[in-house]
C-alpha cells in the first residue's frame, strides 16, 4: 500500500463519529450540543448543494428586498437563512435562533427547565453576492448557554462572545469545509458529496504566527482612522501582500491557513464598523484565540465586548498575533 493510499484511508473520521467520540468524554452530557452541530452541518450540506446549483436552479441575484440592515437581499440569502432555522427548529435542543438577516430573534421555547440550552445565532450566507460571479461565500455561527435569569427569553442572547460555547463557518468554495470549536481547539472537515459526510482532515487547526498578508477592501482607506493608514503604508512598504476576496469566511479561512492579518476598520460611512458583533466577529474571535490567534475590536479584545443590540456592528482585527500587534501598534500611536 503506498502513502497516498494512507493518506487517503486516514480521513475516514466523519462528524458524527467525531462528535459522539468527544460527548463520551462527558458522562453528563445529554447529547443536545451534538444535536445542534449536526443541525448546522445538515443546513451546510443542503447550502452547499444549491450554491453548485444556483445557475442552473435560477437562484442568483436579488429578491427586490432588503434586510433588517438595509442591505439588498440576495435569493440564496432567503434559501440559506429558511434552511438553517428550520434545520435549527427541529432541534430539542435551541431555544432561540437569531439570523443577521431577521429583524428579531426567533423564540422557539419559553421553557425554563434547561431542557433547551441553546441559543444559536449565525449569518447564514456571508458574501452571497459573490455567487453571481462564482466565488466563494460562506456560513458563520455562534452558539451560546441559554440565559434563564433574562427577563425576556430573546435578551438571552446579548451575551459577550467570552460566553461562547462554540462557533465555527461553512466555506463553500471548491470544495466545501467546515471549521468548528467547542473551546477545546479547532477542528476542520471537508465534505465528501460522494457519501455526503463531513470528514475529519485537521483536529487540531494552528494558525501561523506570522504571515506577510493582509485582507481589507482598501478602497475604504482614505475614510479609515489614520493609524489603519499608517498600518497599510507601514505593510506595503514591508513586502506584505494584500489579498481580499469579499466574503469574510474566505479570506478568514485564507488567514488561518496561512497566516496574515484581516482588517475591517470604521469607515467615514461605517463609522462603528460594519461587520456584526453577534453574527461575524464573536465566532471569529473564538476560533481564532483557539487556533492560537487574536481578534481584537479597536484597542479592546473582541470578545470582551459586552452586547447592547442583537445588530450591533463593530471593527475589527483578527489573525496571526504578530501581526494583530502589528496593526495594534499603528492604531495605538
Amino acid at each position: 500500500m503506498d502513502n497516498d493510499t494512507l493518506t487517503a484511508g486516514h480521513n475516514l473520521t466523519s462528524l458524527q463519529t467525531f462528535l459522539i467520540s468527544e460527548r463520551s468524554k462527558y458522562p453528563h452530557a445529554t447529547g443536545r450540543y451534538t444535536m445542534v452541530l449536526s443541525a448546522l452541518s445538515l443546513a451546510g450540506k443542503f447550502i452547499a448543494a444549491r450554491c453548485r446549483r444556483a445557475r442552473l436552479e435560477d437562484v442568483l441575484g436579488a429578491m427586490g428586498s432588503d434586510n433588517v440592515q438595509g442591505e439588498a437581499q440576495q435569493k440564496l440569502d432567503v434559501i440559506a437563512n429558511e434552511a438553517l432555522i428550520r434545520s435549527l427548529g427541529s432541534r430539542p435542543g435551541v431555544a432561540v435562533v437569531a439570523s443577521e438577516e431577521d429583524d428579531n430573534p426567533i423564540v422557539l421555547s419559553n421553557d425554563t427547565s434547561g431542557e433547551r440550552p441553546y441559543v444559536v445565532l449565525f449569518d447564514p450566507l456571508d458574501g452571497s453576492s459573490n455567487l453571481d460571479v462564482c466565488g466563494s461565500v460562506g456560513t458563520i455561527f455562534s452558539i451560546l448557554l441559554h440565559d434563564r435569569r433574562a427577563e425576556h427569553v430573546e435578551e438571552s442572547a446579548l451575551q459577550p462572545g467570552l460566553r461562547q460555547v462554540g462557533a465555527g463557518y461553512v466555506l463553500y468554495g471548491p470544495s466545501t469545509v467546515l471549521v468548528l470549536t467547542a473551546g477545546t481547539g479547532v477542528q476542520m472537515f471537508v465534505l465528501d458529496p460522494t457519501i455526503g459526510s463531513f470528514l475529519l482532515v485537521d483536529d487540531d487547526v494552528r494558525i501561523p504566527e506570522a504571515g506577510k498578508s493582509y485582507s481589507m477592501n482598501t478602497a475604504n482607506l482614505g475614510s479609515c482612522p489614520e493609524g489603519y493608514q499608517r498600518y497599510v503604508e507601514w505593510a506595503n512598504g514591508s513586502g506584505y501582500s494584500m489579498r481580499y476576496a469579499g466574503a469574510m469566511v474566505a479570506d478568514v479561512h485564507r488567514i488561518l491557513m496561512k497566516g496574515g492579518v484581516f482588517l475591517y476598520p470604521p469607515t467615514a460611512s461605517a463609522p462603528s464598523g460594519k461587520l456584526r458583533l453577534m453574527y461575524e466577529c464573536n465566532p471569529m474571535a473564538m476560533l481564532m484565540e483557539q487556533a492560537g490567534g487574536k481578534s481584537y475590536s479597536g484597542t479592546q479584545r473582541t470578545m470582551e465586548i459586552q452586547p447592547d443590540a442583537l445588530h450591533q456592528r463593530v471593527p475589527v482585527v483578527l489573525g496571526s498575533p504578530d501581526e494583530v500587534d502589528h496593526v495594534l501598534r499603528h492604531i495605538s500611536s
